[in-house]
C-alpha cells in the first residue's frame, strides 16, 4: 500500500515524460506544467497530467534544473533514517569496489548516488564536500553529521569535513560561495588544509582548500597506474602534467626519462614538490603545451601522454574543443616513432566519446599512422557511470601505440 503523500505536486509535460521514462534525475524548468504551493527547497513529487508518479526532488526556483530528484520509490518518507540508508549504500560501494584504496576515494557522485549536486572525496581523515544543490544545502548538516557517524561506526578515522563551495554552479542556485572548515559537533576543526595522501604507492600532498576542485584528482587513479606499467624503459613526455601525477607514475614505472610539461608555474612547482618527496626523477618544464609540442624532435619521446584541462564545458563549443583535440592529438601522434605510445583523455562531458573517438581517427589519418588500441578506459569506479544519466560519463582515456 502506498503511503499517503503529503509532498506538493508538479505536472511535467509529456516531452519530460519520455526523459523521466528513462529515469532521468533532471527536470528543467521549461518542462513543468503545473505547480502545487511549494517552499523553495522543499521536496516535491513530479507527476504527469494524467496523475502518474515520476519521483521525488529537490525542488529551486532560481535554477534551470528546476527540480533534482532524489527517489522514484512513492512509499519513501524524507527523514534522517532515509539519508542515512542512502548514505550507507553509497560508502558500502565504495569499500567494496575501492578495497585498500578506500582512504583516498569519491565517497559521494552527485547523480550517481542519487544525491544531485552533492560532491563528497575523502582525503585521508578529511572529507571534502561541495555542495551545489539548495535541497541538499538546506539539509547538510544533518547529512554531514550522518556521514561522520557512518564513518567512525566503520571504524574510519576521518575527523573533518572541509566545504569547498566555491563552484559558480553554486550561483546557478541562487547560493553563495564560499570555503571553509564545517563547524562539527564533539570535533575540533584542524589547524591545517594540506594532506598527505597515497595513490598507486605515491605520495601527494592535497591542499584541500586552495587546490584545483575538492583538491585532486581522483578520477584519473588506475589510469595513471595503466601508464606507470607501460612506462618501463620508455622516454615519457607528460603534457599538461598539473601537480605531475601521469609523469610521477611514468617515473615509478622506471622509465628512462620523464618530461613533464604544464604552463601553471604554482602547479609546476607543486609537482616538483612531489618528486622531491618520493625521491623521483622528473624534469620540469614550465610553457604552453602546444608550443612545446611543436618544439619537439620527432622520435626524442617514446610515450606522450595528454591530459589536458576540459576544452568544453557547453554544447555549445564543442566545435573549438574539437579541433582542439585533433590539434594536440595530431602533433602528438607525429613526433612519437613507429612502436611509440600515446594515452590520451578528455574529462569533457561534452566531448562524447563518438565525438572523440571520430576525433583520433581524423588525428591518425592527417599524422598518417596507424593507431594499435592497447586500452580504452573511463573514470575509476568510485566515480560510477550510471546508463540512464549520461552526465556521469565524462572521462574518456585511450593508450595506443602508433604503427
Amino acid at each position: 500500500m502506498k503511503t499517503i503523500r503529503n509532498y506538493p505536486k508538479v505536472t511535467i509535460s509529456k516531452k519530460a515524460e519520455k526523459r523521466q521514462q528513462k529515469k532521468h534525475p533532471w527536470v528543467y524548468d521549461n518542462e513543468i506544467i503545473a505547480y502545487e504551493p511549494y517552499e523553495n527547497g522543499e521536496i516535491v513529487d513530479v507527476v504527469s497530467e494524467s496523475g502518474k508518479y515520476y519521483g521525488s526532488g529537490f525542488i529551486n526556483e532560481n535554477s534551470v534544473i528546476r527540480i533534482r530528484i532524489i527517489s522514484r520509490n512513492a512509499n519513501d518518507i524524507f527523514n534522517e533514517a532515509f539519508y542515512e540508508r542512502r548514505l550507507r549504500h553509497a560508502i558500502d560501494y565504495r569499500k567494496t569496489v575501492m578495497k585498500d584504496d578506500f582512504s583516498c576515494c569519491r565517497l559521494i557522485f552527485g547523480e550517481a548516488d542519487m544525491f544531485s549536486g552533492l560532491t563528497v572525496d575523502r582525503f585521508s581523515n578529511i572529507l571534502v564536500a561541495q555542495v551545489n544543490s539548495l535541497g541538499l544545502d538546506k539539509i547538510k548538516p544533518m547529512l554531514f553529521e550522518l556521514m561522520m557517524k557512518i564513518m567512525n561506526e566503520e571504524k574510519q578515522e576521518v575527523i573533518a569535513i572541509y566545504e569547498r563551495n566555491d563552484s559558480h554552479l553554486r550561483e546557478k542556485e541562487g547560493l553563495s560561495q564560499y570555503k571553509g572548515f564545517y563547524p562539527l559537533k564533539d570535533y575540533e576543526i584542524p589547524a591545517y588544509t594540506c594532506i598527505r595522501i597515497v595513490e598507486n604507492g605515491i605520495e601527494y600532498e592535497v591542499d584541500v582548500e586552495n587546490g584545483q576542485k575538492t583538491g585532486f584528482f581522483l578520477d584519473q587513479k588506475y589510469n595513471r597506474l595503466a601508464v606507470g606499467r607501460l612506462a618501463e624503459n620508455l622516454r615519457v613526455l607528460d603534457c599538461f602534467t598539473h601537480t605531475g601525477s601521469f609523469g610521477l607514475n611514468a617515473a615509478k614505472g622506471k622509465a628512462k626519462r620523464v618530461v613533464s610539461v604544464d604552463i601553471s608555474e604554482s602547479a609546476i612547482e607543486m609537482a616538483k614538490q612531489n618528486a622531491k618527496r618520493n625521491e623521483l626523477e622528473v624534469e620540469y618544464v614550465v610553457a604552453d603545451v602546444f608550443d612545446y609540442l611543436e618544439k619537439v624532435k620527432k622520435n626524442e619521446f617514446d610515450f606522450i601522454i595528454l591530459d589536458p584541462p576540459a576544452f568544453t564545458k557547453s554544447k555549445k563549443t564543442v566545435h573549438n574543443a574539437y579541433d582542439g583535440y585533433k590539434q594536440i592529438n595530431m602533433m602528438a601522434m607525429k613526433k612519437l616513432p613507429r612502436g611509440g605510445y600515446l594515452a590520451t583523455a578528455s574529462c569533457s562531458h561534452f566531448m562524447e566519446n563518438y565525438l572523440f573517438v571520430r576525433m583520433l581517427k581524423e588525428a591518425a589519418n592527417e599524422a598518417n599512422v596507424e593507431l594499435k588500441l592497447i586500452e580504452e578506459r573511463r573514470q575509476s569506479f568510485d566515480h560510477p557511470i550510471l546508463w540512464n544519466v549520461e552526465e556521469t560519463e565524462y572521462l574518456k582515456f585511450y593508450i595506443f601505440q602508433i604503427i
